[in-house]
């Protein structure tokens, strides 16, 4: 008879059972009889912590867990270990972060400023310096305890300070005073405005509304049990691609220009000196040519990063392949490009996708033009709606089965617009603050406007349209650079309504360097003023309510366009510094601290996780102000700037791991013949080619900000300045700010490739 095994769970449960009534607290004074079993359980304990085996966890009076005393003390060790290397790596990193700074300052090339500007900004750099000396000397003298008088006083320096005083008070400080009140009306009522979306957000919250589609994409047949599809309509989706004008980071399209220019002056001037100048014409074409070959390649290499990614994401949608014709709108002029893209295409047409490549002979309008030519083809009649994708959006296979149903029984519905979001997010400090900005446009925002007033501007991609809505509203139109603000707008004053859908999402990417971002900025903010200048007098003849004009006219476009990148550059960045030169004109610490604190957590509450960057997107977004209002300038007095329009420079990551299991799944069950026959349609010559481009290709680089640099030295200087008044708050705002101006003048923030 075989004996019984042993049952160790059973002994396992009884271990645990006796280890806590041996170490439980809450038992009195254990007598002699009981010690050698206390003390048996403790040794063995001791012997499991130095075995490195995890000791039995005591439980004390209501279930609570504990830890031992040696647990306790390596967890703090650890602790201490981490805080010392951070204090030892800190100077380390400074130092560093020094040396690239100097470095970068000695050798990286600058950008074009705006003359204006920047030479105002000089100006006020000069003016800071000298009076910050002035200040310094009458400090040292005593003057700032008992002003001199312009009567008594003896000296030239006495009597230069004393006029200045006499000037600062009567002259200066009552002008400055007067804009900083009304800097501060304007700031308050943006405020209340924030406030009052974020009310509407949370208040969406509670009662969990949002849009509701009258039909889903699927029913099942009550009679039969079996799934049956319903009615699909007909859907075009279109991917404009290549519509702005590309620009290289380190070369720009005014070096072709100027260099062009010195060509054909030389050319004229060279008649007397015929073979020197003919040396000189020749190297300058050759300067012209291999920039413009430069140019190209980071173009194909923009492209090719992107395009295939796009093109996949539109073409797995979970829709019926007859009911749904994809639109590739390739707008580049390089042969290279297009080949890339054609033969991306023709993949997917042997896959059974109806798919159709277009290309434009003659590319003006930039993207409205490009957009305005695909909806002039014939066949554009038989579909009832269109959705568009922008290169770098990569939608999920179920984006118009939740988005289409939502026009059903809804005749008055001309735009549904989805959420984005972003695939690199996290990658530097420049995207997380970017998605705070971002994360409150589409969750308050666009979910506000789009619940209570059924109005918000159209982002230009990852939405969905009627096309009788666009036809009715007269269409794309080239007149300004944010075309899909410019019929949203029209849009709304035919009686066409616009629902937000935040639970869709949209894959896209965030600029990663400086230089993309501050572009991009520009272009997303001369435009609504360029807009807002050509409707005005269209929203006034309008047929809608006078509600509605009142909130186009003096929330969409003056608070939230206008108003506030002005009060912000002005505020901060000038009426600040001065007050510290002129102590007669103040502004109160809560217009300073308070309000711009709370402001920046309201900003921050539809991304919780970039709480710890509260203090960078403050200062960061006073920085962006300068870039904000210049673009703002420029748009409202059609200045040259206004109308450029500059790619946004991706890095093509969006859910290319997402897309591959896709496309594996869907080559295996297509036959040797077509997929032999797709990669040699798709060229391998210029696949060779890019591949070749990029090694020769020369790496961008970090560039200057003089404007911002110049900025950052003036509120610098007025920090010094606040010493010698001490002020506390504003001392620390003027430093961290001018740090800030610092670090984005040097382009120590976002991506670094040099």
């Amino acid at each position: 008879m075989t004996s019984r095994s042993p049952n160790y769970e059973f002994q396992e449960w009884w271990n645990r059972e006796r280890e806590r009534v041996l170490l439980s607290p809450e038992l009195p004074e254990p007598s002699s009889s009981s010690a050698a079993p206390s003390s048996a359980a403790t040794s063995w304990t001791s012997v499991s912590l130095d075995n490195h085996v995890a000791a039995p966890t005591a439980v004390a009076g209501g279930g609570s867990k504990s830890r031992s005393a040696r647990q306790l003390s390596r967890h703090f060790l650890l602790l201490l270990r981490r805080a010392a290397f951070f204090v030892l790596v800190l100077p380390v990193r400074f130092f560093s972060l020094l040396l690239v700074a100097v470095r970068r300052a000695a050798a990286a090339p600058s950008d074009r400023p705006d003359h204006r500007l920047y030479r105002l900004t000089r100006i006020f750099l000069g003016l800071a310096v000298f009076f910050l000396l002035l200040e310094i000397a009458a400090y040292f003298k005593g003057w700032h305890f008992q002003p001199p008088s312009y009567a008594a006083s003896g000296e030239l320096l006495e009597t230069i300070y004393a006029s200045w005083l006499a000037i600062r008070a009567n002259y200066l400080a009552p002008p400055v005073q007067t804009m900083a009140n009304v800097c501060i009306i304007l700031f308050l009522v943006q405020s209340l405005d924030r406030v009052a979306l974020m009310v509407g957000c949370l208040w969406i919250r509670l009662r969990r509304l949002k849009p509701v589609a009258a039909i889903d994409g699927k029913r099942e047949d009550l009679e039969g049990g079996r799934e049956v599809k319903s009615e699909h309509p007909m859907v075009l989706v279109q991917i404009p691609m290549c519509n702005e004008r590309e620009v290289n980071p380190y070369f720009d399209v005014s070096c072709i220009a100027v260099l062009s220019l010195a060509w054909i002056f030389v050319d004229v001037q060279g008649v007397g000196l015929i073979i020197s100048f003919r040396c000189l014409r020749s190297w300058l074409l050759i300067l012209v040519i291999a920039t413009h070959s430069r140019m190209s390649r980071q173009a194909i290499l923009h492209v090719s990063e992107v395009y295939q990614q796009s093109i996949a994401a539109v073409c797995i949608q979970d829709w019926p392949k007859e009911k749904m014709l994809v639109q590739v709108l390739d707008d580049s002029d390089d042969v290279d490009v297009q080949q890339l893209i054609k033969a991306e295409v023709q993949k997917w047409q042997q896959k059974g996708v109806h798919i159709v490549y277009r290309h434009r002979l003659i590319r003006t309008g930039y993207k409205a033009g490009n957009l305005k030519a695909a909806m002039s083809c014939d066949y554009v009649k038989n579909y009832e709606f269109v959705a568009i994708f922008d290169a770098d959006f990569q939608p999920s296979p179920d984006f118009l089965k939740r988005t289409v149903p939502h026009f059903k029984d809804n005749d008055d519905l001309a735009l549904v617009q989805t959420r984005w979001a972003f695939v690199n997010k996290d990658e530097n400090l420049l995207t997380r603050l970017q998605n705070i900005n971002l994360s409150f446009h589409f969750e308050v925002e666009q979910q506000v406007n789009g619940i209570f007033i059924n109005f918000f501007g159209f982002n230009g991609t990852a939405g969905v349209w009627r096309i009788t809505a666009l036809e009715e509203s007269g269409g794309w139109l080239e007149r300004t650079t944010v075309e899909d603000m410019d019929i949203a707008v029209r849009a709304h004053l035919n009686g066409w309504k616009f629902i937000f859908l935040n639970d869709v999402k949209c894959l896209c990417e965030l600029p990663e360097s400086y230089a993309a971002y501050k572009k991009q900025q520009h272009r997303w903010h001369s435009g609504p003023m360029q807009l807002f200048r050509l409707s005005f007098v269209d929203i006034l003849r309008s047929k809608v309510s006078w509600a509605k004009k009142a909130n186009l006219i003096l929330l969409f476009f003056l608070l939230r366009k206008l108003i506030l990148p002005f009060y912000s550059f002005t505020l901060f960045c000038i009426i600040l510094p001065l007050t510290m030169f002129l102590p007669e004109a103040q502004l109160p610490v809560w217009v300073v601290c308070y309000i711009p604190g709370l402001m920046s957590i309201i900003n921050i509450l539809p991304s919780p996780r970039s709480f710890p960057f509260i203090v960078p997107y403050l200062l960061f977004e006073n920085t962006m102000s300068v870039t904000k209002f210049n673009a703002m300038i420029s748009g409202l007095f059609k200045f040259g700037s206004s109308y450029e329009w500059i790619v946004t420079k991706k890095l093509g990551r969006s859910s290319e791991n997402d897309l591959i299991a896709f496309v594996e799944e869907s080559g295996n069950r297509t036959d040797g013949k077509s997929l032999h026959r797709a990669s040699s349609e798709s060229g391998l010559v210029e696949l060779s080619r890019l591949e070749i481009s990029k090694k020769s290709a020369k790496k961008p680089r970090n560039r200057l900000y003089k404007t911002e640099l110049s900025l950052a030295f003036i509120l610098l200087t007025a920090a010094a300045r606040s010493l010698l008044s001490a002020q506390g708050i504003h001392f620390y705002f003027l430093l961290f700010q001018g740090i800030t101006f610092l670090f984005v003048g040097l382009d120590l923030i976002g991506e670094q490739v040099s």
